[in-house]
């Protein structure tokens, strides 16, 4: 039992004692996130402590993005939901949101609920010193994943991430070496001040600024394939020239896409317009293999077992010597992909 939920323990047996009255050990009966948001993962307090006799189940709570956003995210909370079962030991609860402010929020009522972990897929970038501060007061551990923060190293425990900034410079060196006549690109951004956002926006505005590119428009489409779509139907009507699209994740590529079906415009290897994105859904590279799309960034969702080692070494009084873990990732050309690609990293 960690010390914390020991102090806990003493300081209501001895209430109860004063009071001559007996008590339960999970003391309010809170659950660990408001009941809309408890998953099949999820018990609560009282519960916990009665499955595992001595209060062994690690609590854990979860904020992620919202599920629906993309098919990587689907992936990223499937393999979550996976890991942190009753059966693995954890007592998990999942708080989902696209905003920085409610995330913030749901990590306050996880502080509040007396989790031992929180593990944070953030939204936004800034904004987070202040809560993370309170983390580290109350003695929860903090954990991120999948995207970087701008906040002080010494509030989280580690970062497992994918190199967002990476993955948008290997994008745009391969867009570079097509060596094309002329680039005019649509830039469809995903939810803007994220990392994932960031980093594949910067990689593209500093080559553009650099090569004299031409960026036709830039918009954000929040990862949402029919924003996207609306984002190239506008500039199809506009009778702007383009000839790339660099949709910062799949969903966005497949609303451009279906864009340019509608207006009879050709697209992939060989064709009108080079059509980029994101995540490596399986659907998506099997649109590099039939050659409608022409190259795909890889973004790792399967980040729970990196999570899971984290936890287990800190249960175990080790050190994490690495701060940030950075997932090895690739990009898919269309030109290149076989089968083997797609069965093996498609998700």
């Amino acid at each position: 039992m960690k010390v914390k939920k020991m102090l806990a323990f003493a300081a209501s047996l001895a209430v109860c004692t004063a009071m001559f009255a007996g008590c339960g050990s999970s003391g309010s009966g809170d659950t660990t996130a408001p009941k809309s948001e408890d998953t099949g993962n999820t018990a609560d307090a009282g519960e916990a402590k009665t499955d595992a006799g001595s209060g062994d189940l690690i609590k854990v709570g979860i904020i992620n993005n919202d599920p629906n956003e993309s098919g990587y995210r689907t992936a990223n909370d499937k393999d979550l939901k996976a890991t942190f079962t009753k059966e693995n030991g954890f007592d998990a609860s999942f708080a989902y949101s696209l905003k920085n402010d409610e995330q913030i929020s749901h990590a306050q009522k996880f502080i509040q609920d007396d989790v031992d972990y929180l593990l944070l897929s953030a939204a936004d970038t800034a904004g987070w010193d202040s809560v993370l501060k309170d983390a580290q007061d109350a003695g929860v551990k903090v954990i991120l994943f999948d995207r970087t923060i701008d906040a002080d190293p010494s509030l989280y425990e580690a970062s497992i991430v994918s190199d967002m900034a990476k993955e948008g410079q290997t994008a745009v060196d391969w867009l570079k070496s097509q060596n094309l006549d002329k680039y005019e690109v649509i830039h469809i951004q995903g939810v803007m001040g994220s990392a994932a956002q960031k980093g594949r926006s910067g990689a593209l505005t500093d080559t553009a600024n650099a090569e004299g590119w031409t960026i036709v428009t830039e918009q954000t489409a929040e990862w949402n394939a029919e924003k996207a779509q609306q984002i190239v139907q506008s500039v199809i009507d506009s009778g702007k020239s383009f000839n790339v699209i660099y949709a910062e994740n799949d969903d966005m590529a497949k609303g451009a896409v279906a864009a340019l079906d509608k207006a009879n415009i050709s697209h992939g290897v060989g064709k009108d317009v080079i059509v980029m994105g994101f995540d490596c859904n399986k659907w998506a590279l099997e649109e590099l293999k039939a050659q409608n799309w022409n190259y795909d960034g890889q973004c790792n969702p399967f980040q729970s077992s990196y999570i899971k080692d984290i936890i287990d070494k800190l249960e175990n009084g080790e050190t994490i010597s690495e701060k940030t873990i950075v997932m090895d990732e690739k990009g898919f050309d269309a030109a290149t992909i076989t089968q083997e690609d797609v069965d093996n990293y498609g998700i």
